[in-house]
Formats: C-alpha cells, structure tokens, sequence
C-alpha cells in the first residue's frame, strides 16, 4: 500500500519496495505538485504493485540527488538561511556544470577538476554591492569549500539510503584556503569614530555592537521588552540586554518550503511584488541566546533614545507601526543591514578612517574584552554567544600591536637591559656572602665554650675515622 503526506504546500506518495540488487525493502518518497496528482499517483503504484510491473524511479543523476537531498533532509535538518545559502550553491555553482552526471560517473578525480575549473569562472554577483558585478570577480577557494561540504553531506545521505557505496566528497582534495584577518580599529580610533559621528542611530549602534559584542542582526532585531535599564539596575551595575532573535530578509519559497521554521514574526510586506520578507527568527545556536550587560554610559545612551522615539511615536500618532524595536526607520518599521552598512562606509569615506566593516566592531569588542579581563575566554564567550569557546581565541580576537610592544620591553627589562650590572651584583652579593660566613666562624671560635666543643667534635671524628 501507498501513503500520502503531506509537508508545507508539497505532498508526497510514499510506498515499501524490494531493491533488486540487494534485495532488501526500501522506502520511497515521490513529490508531486498537488494532493490530486499525488492521489493519482498512489492509484498508480498500487496497481502496478499489484500487477508486479511496478518501476521504481531511482536518482540515477547528481540533479536528482539533490533534489531529494533538499526536499527530505534538508527541510527536517536546515534553518531558513541554510537551506537559502545551500539552495544557492546548487542552482548557480553544481547543478548548472555536474548536475547531469550519473551517480556512478562522481569520482574523487572528477570533483578536484570540477572545483579547479570552477575557480576560473564568474562569482555570483551580490545583490547588496552593485559595484561587485563590475569587478569580474571570479568563484573563491572558499565558495568551493562550502561546495565540497554540501556535496559531502548529499553523498553521505545516498550512502545511508543505499544509492551508492562511497562518497568520493570525503577524497577530494581542495584548492588551499588561506585565511584572512580581519582588520579592526584600535580603540583610539573607536573612540574617534564616535566623536565625529553626526549620525545619532549610527552612533547608537556603534557602541552597542562593540560594548556588548552584537552581530548585526542581533542588535537590528533587539526590542525594548529586552532590554533591562531601571534605576536600580544601573545603580547595582546589572543594566542589561537579552538577546534571543535575530532580523533577516529571508525569500518567500525559502519561508514556505521550510514552513517557517524558527521564525518568531513576519514583517508586513511595503510591496507585494518583492520575492523577500523581513523576519525576526531564532538565533543560529542556543549558545547566541544570552544576556550581556551593558556599561553604564551605553545604558545611559539608550533612556535617552527611547525618550526621542516616544517623543517621535507621540507625534506620528497611527502612522508609527510600533513593533517595540529599538532601531528603526521613520514611521517604525526595521533597518536593514544594508543601510547600517552604507551609514557606516559614509562615516569611514568623510572622516578618513581606517578601512573595516561594521562587523569588525564584534572583533574590536573581543579582542579588548580578552585584552581587559586578562584572558578570560569563557566570560568572552558568554557575552560573543559563540558556542565553542576555540571560536573566541582563533577566530576573533586579535593581538594588538601596543601589547606586542610591551612584551619586547618586558623581555629588554627582564632579561638584557643592564646585564652587566645584574652580573656587578650578583658578584658582590656572593662576596659579601663568603665575608659573612669568615666573620661568623671567628665569633663562635672566640667564645671558649663553643670553641671547646668545636674541638671535642674533632677529636671524635677522628677517632672514629681510626
């Protein structure tokens, strides 16, 4: 007998077969287009079952994996900006050159010449930076490494549904990766930053996100329910943000085919031409669900933000959709990143700063944490959400050049400024020790007691010496 499920808007016929090459008895899902085609479909199978005719459709092609992949692991296992990301890698980087090869074609050998070849051709413009098309940029090593990692988890899964016996992913060889550094401002030219910037949203930002260590669609997604700055908590210095959701513009598919999945609110669509939606989500891992606390003056900075946003929602009156965020535009509806991130490139372009990203600020913000508390990883940790505490010290912090100074200075202090004085003294220090030791022996031998016992001990050393 056949079943039909059905999952988000897609139903599937599910029904028992016998492998002919193993002989074992499997089971296999069908997607159809509506619940009609599926029911047709289950009248299909289950006739042919019953005729023994029945053929059994087998992902013979790598497009055909996939497509399976996504639609039975893929929506169990993925996030919403997974399966987007991983979607993304499939339509444009190995459906369109490897997707028509048989299962049994993929070899280790035939994937290494796959992601060499891939490197030579055009990146997938962003849709964020219009001036990226126009640099001709070319796939990176790392775009082939994520492509590697989603072929070998696909392979993975045909192995445990029996479609093939290796997974040549696993003995592929890849283009060497070399990782890069992020650059980051000092905190000197932090602090500059945030005098000459004219922007008060921006200036906001800017010291939340290096203060409490926020990505940045933690802190566009912050609500004031969230945030703890009463009286008494800024007088016991428990002044405090939660951060439990994130902000994202995630597609439509995307949203529908994951049912959406972690989504904890859907933004009002301004067009209802767009393909994509703003959503609030739950953060990537349950380690990026945390309260950090926030230094009094950024506590400060923000009771007088909410006084200017209520003073602007009391003037709007209805026209403020109020979702309780903390930044938002003109008439309460969210900022993008994007906007944050021309905001910020404007205040680096105008005032001659040092080239980063807004997300170096994270980095800067570790870095000094690690810096002031003396190298306490785990209290980094709680305040970055990073689950892995290795992600903290490999990944985000970074030696500071004043400190790498200061340990030369130490080692010139410690070790080689003066060496001929330490010897001077150490010298004179062992000669007035050996001076010390003569005059001690004089005085004992001077004392006619201690000098009869001296020479009593003698006499009986040598008699028994005899």
């Amino acid at each position: 007998m056949a079943s039909i499920v059905q999952r988000g808007k897609k139903f599937y016929v599910v029904y028992q077969y016998i492998d002919e090459r193993t002989g074992k008895r499997k089971q296999k899902w069908e997607s159809t287009a509506s619940e009609e085609a599926a029911k047709l479909r289950r009248m299909e199978i289950e006739y042919h079952k019953e005729a023994g005719t029945l053929v059994v459709q087998q992902c013979n092609t790598l497009q055909e994996l996939l497509k399976e992949y996504i639609e039975l692991y893929g929506r169990n296992t993925w996030s919403i900006s997974m399966y987007q990301s991983t979607t993304s890698l499939v339509d444009h980087y190995i459906n369109p050159y490897i997707g028509k090869m048989k299962l049994t074609e993929i070899t280790p050998r035939v994937l290494e010449k796959y992601y060499q070849d891939l490197l030579s051709e055009p990146a997938l413009p962003k849709v964020s930076d219009r001036k990226y098309a126009k640099n001709n940029r070319k796939v990176t090593r790392y775009t082939v490494k994520r492509i590697n990692t989603v072929l070998k988890s696909c392979f993975h899964q045909a192995m445990k549904w029996e479609l093939m016996e290796k997974n040549p992913a696993t003995l592929t060889s890849l283009p060497k990766t070399v990782s890069k550094k992020r650059d980051i401002w000092d905190a000197k030219t932090l602090m500059h930053a945030i005098e000459v910037c004219e922007d008060p949203q921006l200036r906001l930002a800017i010291n939340l996100a290096f203060s409490c260590t926020l990505r940045m669609g933690e802190m566009l997604a912050l609500t004031w329910d969230c945030i703890d700055m009463s009286e008494e908590s800024r007088e016991r210095g428990r002044a405090s943000i939660y951060i439990n959701k994130e902000l994202q513009r995630v597609s439509k598919d995307a949203l529908a085919f994951m049912e959406q999945k972690d989504v904890l609110f859907v933004f009002p669509e301004q067009t209802k031409h767009n393909k994509t939606v703003l959503v609030l989500k739950k953060p990537k891992t349950d380690s990026s669900i945390r309260r950090v606390f926030l230094p009094k003056s950024v506590a400060e900075m923000l009771i007088e933000w909410k006084k200017g946003q209520d003073e602007k929602k009391e003037r709007l009156g209805d026209e403020f959709q109020d979702f309780q965020l903390v930044f938002s535009g003109s008439f309460g509806l969210p900022i993008e990143s994007s906007e944050i991130n021309i905001r910020f490139r404007r205040l680096i372009e105008e005032n001659g700063l040092p080239k980063v990203v807004f997300h170096s600020l994270r980095h800067s913000s570790i870095t000094y944490k690690l810096k002031l508390n003396g190298g306490d990883v785990k209290s980094v940790q709680g305040d970055s959400g990073h689950a892995q505490a290795k992600m903290v010290t490999d990944q985000y912090s970074h030696i500071l050049d004043d400190d790498r100074v200061k340990n030369a200075e130490n080692f010139e202090e410690a070790f080689y400024s003066g060496k001929e004085e330490h010897a001077r003294k150490a010298e004179t220090k062992e000669t007035s020790s050996s001076g010390d030791e003569a005059a001690m022996i004089a005085k004992l031998l001077s004392n006619p007691e201690t000098a009869n016992l001296l020479k009593a001990l003698v006499k009986a050393m040598d008699g028994n010496n005899g």
